[in-house]
């Protein structure tokens, strides 16, 4: 993990730099698609889901508590955003098309103004900021 310094923009632009992010897009699902069949279930898809971190603490104050239950409904609910056609597999393009959701949705909620934010290695964040860098 790392602490960069990241906005909106840099997100947007990423997310349309085709073949920037058409590649992590792909080099994702291939780490996830431990089969190698071109789909992704939700056991192949459930630790990308978790590391989503969509239960985070507020600083550490509050804390989250769920049932097993509640979770597993959480984390399929995820998976159902993924799983556009709804037949219990993720494909290449569906995948492609939430993470885009995701990432302009992210672009939009920073806005114009540059924010710190710990990201993780090999992430769509930690690739955005590369990208930026890299100009």
């Amino acid at each position: 993990m790392s602490v960069e310094i990241l906005d909106g923009a840099t997100i947007r632009d990423f997310v349309e730099d085709e073949r920037a992010f058409n590649g992590t897009v792909e080099e994702r699902f291939a780490s996830l698609d431990t089969n190698c069949d071109g789909l992704l279930s939700y056991a192949e898809m459930a630790k990308e889901l978790m590391s989503l971190r969509v239960l985070e603490t507020h600083f550490g104050v509050d804390e989250v508590r769920m049932s097993p239950d509640e979770l597993v409904q959480l984390y399929r609910g995820l998976f159902a955003r993924f799983d556009h056609d709804g037949n219990g597999r993720v494909d290449m393009e569906e995948f492609r098309a939430e993470m885009k959701e995701m990432m302009l949705a992210v672009a939009n909620g920073l806005g114009f103004l540059p924010v710190q934010m710990v990201v993780e290695e090999g992430s769509f964040l930690k690739r955005a900021v590369e990208r930026e860098s890299a100009k």
